[in-house]
């Protein structure tokens, strides 16, 4: 079993036991540790104990970071394979604090705040805005690179890009539209890639508060196991070579989303990333077609209603963080949709969701 498979699946158990407090800590670290990959790095031993210690209750999330540091601290020999472990483990122990913590302002600040919590005590310019151009050889660009904004253009482009987000209007958008908006929001944000190093881990937690603001529980298993898909997803979003023929797609991302926040079961190969990659992207059909007229909110809705059909508004509320008012007005537009039905009455009965979810 490699390292990857083993903390994926000594974490899972958590999850498994059903325990709700240690599940959602569970999902948290495997999220946070997944992501590492997307600039190849691997957490160590040590934090997975750590991560089991806080998951089982017996420290908590200020005292796992605490030994994160003092582990480092108290070591000799700095080498490199080590700095890349140390970057690692502390990062993906402030993704676990982020992630648990249910707080989110739709901000560039906020993205910026992201940033700085992440990558303090590892990068000097945590949350600080590049100084400077970049470039990146990207291997499923052939060596070629991404076009980044010019760093004396950041502040107003995120000005800008979040503006434009924040007036945009989800309402009437089946979750298929609303997907495809969120994938070119989300590709806008990361090419803009305002901090020197660590833009993907920021974009990506800041895209699973921002996904939470809809009533989503996001799927750790889709980041912990496809981070550095999502990383391509999002290389291959804003490349264009007119001269052979390849242009800029947001399809890759798309389907990473489908499988993040709606369970389907696109194949993420990062091969298929490519520029050289022969089979089209477009052979791939949808998952998400059942509800052709659901927004996002209320697929979340009826998400949750499946997985627990006695499941009460009030419950509906603390899960998805929908108002409970919002819960009763949608529950209600989803039974006149004939997409939910309430058996056996109000007080003791059960929904029944009328399509595959």
């Amino acid at each position: 079993m490699s390292q990857n498979q083993k903390w994926q699946y000594d974490l899972e158990e958590y999850i498994r036991q059903g325990e709700a407090d240690r599940a959602e800590k569970s999902v948290a670290w495997q999220t946070a540790i997944g992501l590492q990959d997307v600039d190849g790095l691997q957490t160590s031993e040590y934090l997975l104990e750590t991560a089991k210690e806080h998951i089982e209750g017996r420290i908590d999330i200020a005292t796992a970071q605490k030994r994160i540091y003092s582990y480092y601290e108290s070591r000799n020999e700095r080498l490199t394979t080590e700095q890349n472990t140390m970057e690692a483990d502390i990062v993906a122990a402030h993704i676990a604090e982020l992630l648990a913590e249910k707080t989110f302002q739709f901000s560039p600040a906020e993205l910026q705040s992201i940033h700085r919590r992440l990558f303090t005590g590892v990068f000097k310019s945590a949350g600080q805005l590049r100084t400077y151009n970049i470039t990146k050889k990207e291997w499923v660009l052939n060596g070629d690179t991404v076009y980044y904004a010019s760093y004396d253009s950041i502040r107003e482009t995120l000005d800008y890009d979040f503006g434009q987000e924040k007036n945009f209007s989800y309402a009437g958008l089946d979750a298929s539209q609303s997907i495809k908006h969120i994938a070119k929001f989300i590709s806008g944000i990361w090419q803009i890639h305002p901090f020197c190093e660590g833009n993907t881990r920021a974009t990506a937690v800041f895209m699973i508060k921002y996904l939470q603001t809809f009533g989503f529980k996001v799927s750790n298993q889709v980041f912990a196991e496809n981070s550095w898909y999502f990383r391509n997803a999002l290389v291959r979003a804003n490349y264009n070579n007119l001269q052979n023929n390849i242009h800029s797609t947001t399809e890759f991302l798309e389907q990473f989303i489908e499988n993040l926040l709606m369970g389907a079961n696109h194949e993420l190969k990062n091969r298929c990333l490519h520029i050289d990659y022969s089979e089209s992207i477009q052979s791939a059909k949808p998952q998400i077609s059942k509800c052709q007229n659901c927004t996002l909110e209320e697929l979340a809705l009826l998400r949750e209603i499946s997985k627990n059909p006695s499941i009460t508004q009030k419950e509906l509320a603390t899960v998805t963080g929908i108002s409970e008012r919002t819960i009763k007005r949608k529950t209600v537009a989803l039974q006149e949709k004939g997409l939910l039905r309430r058996k056996n009455g109000k007080r003791n009965g059960q929904w029944e969701v009328l399509i595959e979810i």
